[in-house]
């Protein structure tokens, strides 16, 4: 079954390297980011307590996103100091719901691929998802996301999300605005799903996330601090102590990015 999986992601990824191929470089645009971060905390897991550094680089045709994102840790408390314990790879695919003005979809998958061996000697197993989602023209931007894990958990994990953006409030100079970003987005997780990453089987709530960045666009270049906490939601969950003693997580981070279409500088 997984090797299935990994054809099905190869091709999928040959087709739409093909298309772009074909396309005018006019259609096609790149982005690259990197960002530090003081710690990795996904879906409400804390993956690395100690800072990490997360590349990532997009190509853009269309409706479609190619991607391929990484996690760094820099210090040595999961024993990978200066290598990658995660690299991502994901298509996806965003348009409007046809005959539903304002309201988006995206459907895509990603696969998640853990390379090196942990602390005790054992490789944690690489695993496969699909996600479609929802997205609404409406006041704070609301959404949902759903995403299946077809490999190891076997479970659904979904995200409703809402955000607010300002373009300015305030300025480093007359030509540098500095934005606003409010973010906020709720984790629910099946039964299948919580018993392979927390140990219990029990369909809860599982994590609550606050974010607030301060987007600064200079020169083409998009500079981004950013302040978040997670929290876990579920007494079940919390009590598994899976990843550490701590529920509730304050971390930091600064990212920089650029995008380009191919043939430009």
């Amino acid at each position: 079954m997984k090797k299935s999986r990994i054809l099905i992601l190869l091709c999928l990824i040959m087709l739409f390297s093909g298309s772009l191929a074909e396309c005018t470089e006019k259609k096609v645009s790149y982005e690259i980011t990197t960002g530090f971060f003081s710690k990795y905390i996904w879906r409400g897991q804390n993956v690395n307590d100690d800072p990490v550094f997360q590349p990532e680089i997009t190509a853009n045709y269309e409706n479609f996103t190619l991607g391929i994102w990484g996690n760094l840790d820099l210090t040595n408390i999961n024993d990978k100091s200066g290598d990658f314990s995660e690299i991502d790879c994901y298509l996806d695919y965003s348009t409007e719901l046809p005959g539903f003005k304002g309201i988006g979809y995206s459907v895509g998958f990603i696969y998640y691929d853990f390379p090196g061996a942990t602390a005790d000697g054992t490789r944690t197993p690489d695993t496969f998802e699909i996600y479609w989602g929802l997205n609404f023209d409406l006041p704070l931007s609301p959404s949902v996301t759903v995403y299946h894990d077809l490999e190891e958990a076997d479970g659904s994990y979904a995200s409703f999300s809402f955000g607010h953006s300002i373009e300015k409030i305030s300025e480093l100079t007359p030509e540098i605005p500095v934005g606003l970003d409010i973010g906020s987005s709720l984790g629910w997780s099946s039964g299948s799903y919580n018993k392979y990453y927390w140990g219990t089987d029990q369909t809860k709530l599982n994590d609550l996330v606050f974010s607030v960045s301060f987007p600064i666009e200079i020169n083409g270049w998009a500079l981004v601090p950013s302040l978040n906490y997670v929290t876990l939601l579920s007494d079940d969950i919390r009590d598994t102590n899976v990843y550490g003693a701590d529920s509730d997580f304050f971390y930091a981070g600064i990212s920089l990015s650029k995008s380009y279409k191919a043939g430009t500088k």
